[in-house]
């Protein structure tokens, strides 16, 4: 039975609320699993450069010196203190990591968590970050690509071999291996370009758009899947994880109930999940329960409309 429009947390803006305490995130996943959310997902930067105005869209929304926790260690420790809420990141720089060490930490992490992590990958847009760890900016989409198609092979296989032009092992057991069927779903933060709906056809589960214009998200979704059908797979299988777009209020803070209402316009578009950033509707750390209960009951909500709306 469907549930209708799943709704997940991206985390961010964690300084303001927790200050350095940051085991108040392990509290904010013990009440979103409470309170029956679809997702927690965790953003990551392993540094910040002093070029912040390099950001690709817009003003860069924190100070160079904001936490970013890493996020699989983040979530090792919520899926500790969770039975339900999906654990996701969104997005991992994938090309930062060595595949082995990527391929074996998100496995692992899946096994501890009982199968509830999705993997959401990009290639981020600092090249501070790539020089500091070895790795070469220019060649990140490349990286990404070799990346994943290495840890589908290290996921599927026990020994595993493979070998591109960056990367080869033959016969490794790289244990242990994803509890989920068919590995991690991999999500993409890619441009829905010719070329990007290819890699999402070839490597990808899920998508992860910075489009909110609905009437561009819709032709979008509409070509992925497209593509999928002409691949030989399910589009129904395919997740589209989208921010919900942003109602402001008189002060041009973000407005939570106007933008719940956009929800059903954002699921006609396309979109199988709607993302709601927590530093935009949360300010101060005793913001954060009502703002989850909020959510929660919409999310209930929704469940009763899909049920009722079912053949």
């Amino acid at each position: 039975m469907s549930r209708g429009l799943a709704l997940s947390v991206t985390i961010s803006g964690v300084g303001r609320l927790y200050g350095r305490n940051l085991l108040g995130l392990v509290e904010l996943a013990r009440m979103a699993d409470d309170l029956g959310l679809d997702q927690l997902v965790m953003a990551d930067h392993l540094a910040i450069g002093p070029r912040t105005d390099r950001y690709p869209y817009g003003r860069f929304p924190f100070a160079a010196d904001e936490p970013w926790p890493e996020p699989l260690t983040t979530l090792a420790a919520m899926a500790a203190v969770t039975k339900h809420v999906r654990l996701g990141t969104g997005v991992l720089i994938a090309p930062l990591r060595p595949p082995l060490q990527l391929a074996k930490s998100v496995a692992t992490l899946d096994v501890l968590s009982g199968g509830r992590l999705d993997l959401g990958v990009g290639v981020g847009w600092q090249p501070e970050e790539f020089c500091g760890s070895g790795s070469e900016f220019e060649a990140r989409w490349a990286r990404l690509d070799d990346t994943l198609r290495a840890c589908r092979v290290l996921w599927r296989d026990s020994p595993a071999s493979f070998s591109c032009e960056r990367f080869h092992f033959e016969e490794l057991w790289c244990e242990p291996r994803p509890q989920q069927e068919g590995g991690v779903p991999i999500w993409l933060g890619v441009a829905a370009t010719e070329r990007g709906v290819r890699r999402m056809v070839e490597l990808g589960d899920g998508w992860m758009p910075l489009e909110t214009d609905l009437e561009a998200l819709g032709a979008a979704v509409g070509r992925i899947h497209q593509a999928l059908l002409a691949a030989g797979r399910d589009p129904d299988a395919f997740g589209v994880r989208v921010a919900a777009p942003l109602v402001l209020d008189a002060d041009r803070r973000p407005e939570l109930e106007g933008t719940l209402e956009g929800l059903a316009a954002l699921e006609a578009a396309g979109a199988t999940v709607a993302s709601f950033t927590l530093a935009a509707f949360c300010r101060h750390r005793d913001e954060v329960r009502p703002f989850l209960e909020r959510l929660a009951s919409e999310r209930g909500r929704l469940e009763r409309s899909s049920e009722k709306a079912a053949p």
